[in-house]
């Protein structure tokens, strides 16, 4: 009797290995996601971003980045020339605080403002703060590829002040990287593109860590009227 059970079993046992593993919840992908972005205590990273118009015309940023915990932010502008020294601070409880050196002034800026634009570039302040989009968004998963989990992030209620009605999240298998973030606007149009690619740890002690990610952003032109 036993071995005639031997058979169906071991075929059952083949037809498991045979399905596809199970993908995680989007919940969890996102946990881990923001686990990723903010695993050191403090970081200290010098970002180029190259921005891409409509007519294909570049342009390049060179920042400064000062980061402790996942709430506290320092961005500060190296290049162009004339935007050096521009500097944003976002800090817990939606505090942020514009630095302009040309007027030598500290203004505060109000949460109704942050999907503004930042200093005359493309970027807004949501864009400069720290990446926390598990307490910011409703994540599902769109798709699960070879190498991504695709999500689609929606802004909550704590976010209403959101410039984006949504994002469409490229999330690496392997560690749980957002390689590229695309950003719709309230129409639903896509409207900017960001690309994190080739991130290569230099040096890692403990809770200190540096990196390096060349890094793109692309504007998408609005539809034609």
């Amino acid at each position: 009797m036993v071995k005639g059970m031997s058979v169906p079993i071991l075929f059952f046992s083949v037809l498991l290995n045979q399905l596809p593993a199970q993908s995680p919840a989007a919940d969890a992908i996102l946990t881990r996601v923001h686990s990723v972005l903010n695993a050191p205590d403090d970081m200290h990273a010098i970002a180029e971003m190259t921005l891409t118009d409509e007519n294909g015309d570049q342009s390049v940023r060179k920042m400064e980045l000062y980061q402790k915990g996942d709430e506290q932010r320092l961005v500060r502008f190296l290049e162009p020339a004339d935007q050096r020294g521009i500097s944003f601070l976002s800090l817990p409880d939606d505090v942020k605080y514009l630095y302009l050196p040309a007027f030598r002034k500290i203004r505060r800026i109000a949460s109704h403002m942050e999907n503004k634009r930042f200093a005359g570039t493309d970027f807004s302040y949501e864009d400069l703060t720290s990446a926390n989009y598990s307490d910011k968004y409703t994540p599902s998963l769109l798709e699960s590829t070879d190498t991504y989990y695709i999500l689609d992030l929606s802004p909550n209620t704590d976010n209403a002040n959101s410039a984006y009605s949504r994002l469409k999240g490229y999330v690496l298998k392997e560690n749980y990287y957002p390689e590229k973030l695309e950003m719709y606007d309230d129409s639903g149009d896509l409207w900017k593109v960001l690309e994190q690619r080739q991130i290569v740890q230099q040096m890692g002690t403990g809770s200190r860590k540096s990196c390096r990610s060349p890094m793109s952003r692309r504007i998408i032109p609005p539809p034609a009227l």
